[in-house]
């Protein structure tokens, strides 16, 4: 998913010279060709995360066309002062992307871990949410909100996920990936993969799921979750991130304040911290992020 997107903002760069990278010190290998490509466009702050949101605000002003690149709780967490000033109330034309969602650092433990930045950024005003489900969303993302003015965030993985959306896709509409019947799958990010395996588990029982893709959070789809209602009892939401603020709450709000008659399930982490340290599957398997987990979870 990272060498998607570098490889469409590289494309993308060439044919809009206002386009800018701006790193903390980090990313090299995946970001080499924009930075050979455009040297004098790629900008390393050092490790100095608030003021590469700073300074990223201050290009906007000028003119350019900003992309800051790091890690989540580093480019979220830790300059959530700087993004609410500098870029959502400025309302600054700065694209955000925080890599690493969910457990995808799973080795590097706790610090590392993206699983509040969506509470936080949909609290926001101003700003845009997306986050890719597979290798075509990410560059179909990457090239729509190019062409946007608003101040955009962008969650990815670490690793590509095999294309399953083949659509043109539209922002603020989520994307029907699987059409089925009475029960329907929302997901969002790296869970996409993890709800398509399931319906298709589902499917050699004789049951039939709505797999949608939501690749854009903020601003949600109500028109998808009116339409799911009208021919779905039961809907899951699957996001690699707590449950509190996510893409499950903003369905759920949704559901509460049109008083609609269908039931909510929220897959994801519950509200707690991770103390678990190793690799990505193996801690998935513990919140039961797999294929086995959200059966149980799902009980269907």
């Amino acid at each position: 998913m990272r060498i998607v997107f570098a490889n469409t903002l590289v494309d993308l760069a060439k044919k809009d010279e206002r386009i800018c990278f701006i790193t903390p010190d980090m990313g090299y290998s995946i970001i080499d060709n924009f930075q050979n490509t455009f040297p004098e466009r790629y900008f390393n702050i050092g490790i100095a995360e608030q003021n590469v949101i700073a300074v990223a605000a201050g290009m906007a002003l000028a003119g350019l066309k900003p992309y800051v690149y790091s890690v989540i709780p580093f480019i979220v967490h830790r300059c959530l002062e700087q993004i609410r000033v500098n870029i959502a109330y400025a309302n600054t034309d700065v694209k955000i992307i925080g890599i690493g969602s969910g457990f995808e650092y799973g080795s590097a433990g706790t610090t590392h871990y993206g699983l509040e930045d969506i509470s936080i950024m949909r609290s926001l005003p101003n700003i845009n949410i997306y986050a890719p489900g597979d290798m075509h969303e990410m560059e179909e993302i990457t090239k729509l909100t190019a062409q946007d003015k608003r101040p955009t965030y962008i969650r990815i993985g670490r690793h590509n996920h095999a294309n399953m959306n083949s659509q043109n896709l539209t922002l603020g509409k989520a994307s029907i990936i699987k059409k089925g019947q009475d029960i329907a799958f929302i997901a969002t990010g790296n869970m996409l993969h993890l709800a398509y395996d399931y319906a298709e588990a589902l499917n050699t029982r004789g049951i039939f799921p709505t797999v949608i893709s939501m690749h854009t959070i903020k601003p949600l789809d109500l028109e998808c979750i009116l339409e799911l209602v009208k021919s779905h009892s039961l809907i899951f939401t699957f996001e690699e991130h707590t449950i509190i603020g996510g893409l499950g709450s903003a369905v759920a709000e949704v559901i509460a304040e049109g008083n609609l008659n269908v039931k909510l399930k929220r897959i994801g982490v519950n509200d707690e911290f991770s103390h678990l340290v190793g690799n990505t599957p193996y801690i998935r398997k513990q919140y039961q992020l797999d294929l086995d987990g959200i059966s149980k979870l799902c009980g269907i």
